[in-house]
């Protein structure tokens, strides 16, 4: 099944909903990066809240979320847009912990707690925004909650989560975000509250088939929840040879004949998607005629 991704209203519009499966999604970053279970749960869980927060956004608008903690992991960055297109890495994919306290990946120790999560959304205009705030938890979920509240001023509860199986494939990822409106009762704050305190992980409710409008039933109550879209989500790269062409154009006539002296080649590999572009000889000396 294609990954999606809901948004919904509840309690007479007291409370905006959003609610994504990634499961597909993140195996497809976790294949591409060969990222090992501990590094797939952090990435995965901020690329999952990424592309709900994609999803807030209209038209071309775009953002990129930076997380960079101290830990091991090193940084994580994600792009993401408001058509459910989502791409992301880990500077340092290969790193694995044993579990934690909880029994669940520690995706804590890999992220490190000492440092900021940041967003800058590109909405078209002259100046970006930009928001950042210093990571509390190092579990993301909580992260993400805070930059929300924090940040863009919107009371919020962000879950995301992400099983891997034993052979560091995806088994399930995905999240919600819950933000309350203004006017939101506290009989309505204390049912959402209650409701989340009390669930299973996130994961292992996709683990087990259910769907984001059903997750958001969960939450939300089944009879309180209007759907008002439904979007498809993936894994999606803008990088191309035409671009890296374009970048070594760029570099001038002496810096490509100084790539052809030294190298005889040159090799270039996009962060996001791991997908690596070669030029021989000849094609950079085509690419340096059509420079200055």
């Amino acid at each position: 099944m294609q990954d999606y991704l809901v948004k919904a209203l509840a309690f007479d519009n007291q409370v905006r909903a959003y609610a994504v499966n990634t499961t597909n999604t993140i195996h497809e970053a976790q294949t591409r990066h060969n990222t090992w279970p501990t590094a797939s749960a952090a990435l995965g869980r901020a690329m999952s809240a990424s592309v709900m927060m994609g999803a807030m956004l209209k038209g071309d608008d775009k953002l990129t979320v930076k997380i960079e903690g101290g830990g091991p992991l090193g940084a994580i960055l994600i792009d993401s847009n408001a058509k459910g297109e989502v791409r992301g890495y880990v500077t340092n994919p290969q790193v694995h912990f044993d579990l934690n306290e909880h029994g669940k990946l520690d995706v804590r120790r890999a992220v490190g707690t000492d440092g900021m999560l940041s967003v800058v959304k590109d909405l078209g205009l002259r100046d970006h925004f930009t928001g950042q705030v210093p990571l509390v938890s190092g579990e993301l979920g909580e992260d993400f909650t805070y930059y929300l509240v924090t940040s863009e001023q919107i009371p919020s509860a962000v879950g995301v989560g992400v099983l891997v199986n034993p052979d560091n494939t995806i088994l399930a990822a995905g999240g919600f975000i819950i933000q309350l409106l203004p006017g939101a009762t506290d009989e309505v704050i204390s049912k959402i509250e209650q409701a989340i305190s009390t669930m299973e992980p996130v994961s292992k409710l996709i683990q087990k088939g259910i769907t984001p409008e059903e997750l958001l039933q969960e939450i939300l109550g089944k009879d309180n929840v209007r759907f008002l879209e439904t979007m498809p989500v993936a894994f999606s790269c803008k990088c191309s040879r035409e671009r890296i062409e374009n970048g070594i154009i760029s570099l001038g006539k002496h810096e490509i004949e100084d790539m052809i002296e030294k190298e005889g080649q040159a090799e270039a590999q996009c962060h996001f998607c791991n997908e690596t572009y070669s030029f021989s000889k000849e094609e950079l000396q085509a690419l340096q005629q059509q420079s200055k």
